[in-house]
């Protein structure tokens, strides 16, 4: 079973980082190994960070060093990599490229070695423990992240608000909340352009995902300071139990 968590956010304060962080420690006190993923060639000082929240766990860590295909001198790679052994005594350090699949195989091979053998949590073809109408919610919010790249990082939700599955279509309506004004025009486009080609990417994937036809209809709301709300976090579905 892999447990995707956030990413650890070093030095943010708002609530939805809070949360982040909170979720993303939790899920280390019930796993049997760590996979920290950073990139090749570049060690900051929030990757430096997020070692130190590991430094402690009583697991093994296997270091993943991902875009190594983006790397103009592969020379550098292996002074990278002595390098990283020397911050931390890592169960491994693999190499990989993600984009290319590359090393993919290998790395869940030396995972297999650190996962004890036990029951099925889940049923065989269960590959997520996550609700459709949740997937949902990530396929649109996916779509953004994809087209804005980071003009609307955390500044941006996705609720669904309507979810209801006829004989021949799946009726989808969803609310993509923003803090400002100026956020809900970029995310709208000109005449709707924008909001229009994420609704028709993310309807694609959704009809993928439950092998049928979708209706999907998409909103832009402004829900001010939500991002730093606790109350207005949980009301959007972001609880620590969730």
């Amino acid at each position: 079973i892999y447990v995707d968590t956030p990413g650890l956010h070093r030095g943010q304060s708002r609530a939805i980082n809070r949360f982040m962080n909170r979720e993303a420690t939790s899920s280390l006190r019930d796993v049997d190994v760590v996979v920290f993923v950073i990139e090749a060639g570049r060690w900051t000082e929030e990757d430096r960070w997020v070692l130190e929240q590991l430094r402690d766990r009583q697991v093994p860590v296997v270091l993943v060093i991902n875009k190594v295909d983006k790397l103009d001198d592969k020379e550098e790679l292996l002074p990278f990599i002595a390098e990283r052994a020397e911050d931390h005594e890592y169960a491994q350090l693999i190499p990989v490229s993600a984009l290319r699949a590359d090393n993919l195989d290998a790395l869940e091979q030396s995972l297999d070695a650190y996962l004890p053998q036990g029951p099925h949590f889940f049923e065989e073809d269960q590959i997520t423990d996550r609700s459709v109408r949740f997937l949902a919610a990530e396929i649109v919010r996916e779509k953004i992240t994809r087209q804005l790249g980071d003009e609307l990082p955390y500044a941006m939700t996705v609720e669904i608000e309507e979810f209801k599955q006829e004989a021949q279509i799946t009726h989808i309506s969803a609310a993509i909340y923003v803090e400002r004004d100026g956020q809900k025009k970029i995310l709208i486009g000109k005449g709707g352009s924008r909001l229009k080609s994420i609704g028709t990417e993310a309807r694609r994937d959704i009809e993928k995902l439950i092998d049928g036809k979708v209706m999907l209809n998409l909103w832009v709301k402004i829900k001010s300071g939500w991002s730093d709300d606790e109350r207005a976090l949980r009301s959007l579905g972001y609880n620590d139990n969730d």
